[in-house]
């Protein structure tokens, strides 16, 4: 037993819910061998993104924050045999490793790693005139997720479902005098928000092995709330 009920819980999610995966198991070797920093998503999560994006039966799936591709992997697996994920990277030995283990995970003909900084990509995807987006997950720099959350919405249809993770950053959410940019970061980005009537939108806080933090869900809308 762990010394937080909540750890216990996760582990214990994951033993009878979650069937081993070598590749996954993989992928976070891979990670670890190349120093990657561990910030990627629990498997609880990944498992939870997955469902969620099956559950919206998405084609087309925009990830902000590839890492070394954990949750890329889990959110490849949901697309149909036809369907498409672009992930975006700024760190290039990040998307050496994600390439791999998206490789690896035989996702290589459904997912694409681009690299650069989100905020030059994001308009020339929408510059492209690809298809949009019926499912976003921004895990990016967390000082520019107001931003990020904003061509996520400008990528998307109505009907699309966008997932904001770390949100809750162990409470200090609620901490107006923080001084921490990615609390500050998150805060512009809930006040922003507040007032976006494009989207339909609420927060879930989270407990496990990531410790204590939460997601914020935002559905698109087909005309802006009254």
């Amino acid at each position: 037993m762990t010394d937080d009920p909540w750890t216990a819980v996760d582990t214990y999610f994951e033993e009878k819910l979650l069937l081993s995966d070598p590749v996954l198991e993989e992928a976070l070797r891979a990670s670890r061998a190349a120093g990657l920093p561990s910030i990627q998503v629990s498997p609880s999560q990944g498992k939870l993104l997955h469902l969620l994006a099956k559950a919206q039966g998405a084609r087309t799936i925009l990830e902000l924050g590839t890492l070394a591709g954990y949750s890329t992997i889990w959110l490849g697996r949901a697309l149909p045999k036809d369907g498409r994920l672009l992930t975006l990277e700024v760190d290039p030995k990040h998307a050496e490793v994600a390439r791999a283990n998206v490789a690896r995970a035989g996702l290589e003909s459904k997912v694409e790693v681009l690299l650069g900084p989100a905020l030059e990509t994001l308009p020339k995807l929408l510059s492209e005139h690809r298809d949009s987006f019926d499912f976003v997950f921004l895990d990016a720099d967390k000082p520019n997720t107001r931003a990020y959350f904003d061509w996520a919405v400008r990528l998307s249809r109505p009907g699309s479902l966008i997932v904001v993770d770390n949100v809750v950053r162990k409470g200090e959410l609620a901490n107006t005098a923080s001084d921490d940019p990615n609390v500050r970061g998150m805060r512009a980005f809930l006040e922003a928000l507040a007032s976006d009537r494009r989207v339909s939108a609420t927060g879930i806080q989270t407990v496990g092995t990531k410790g204590y933090d939460g997601f914020v869900l935002a559905r698109v809308l087909d005309a802006p709330e009254e």
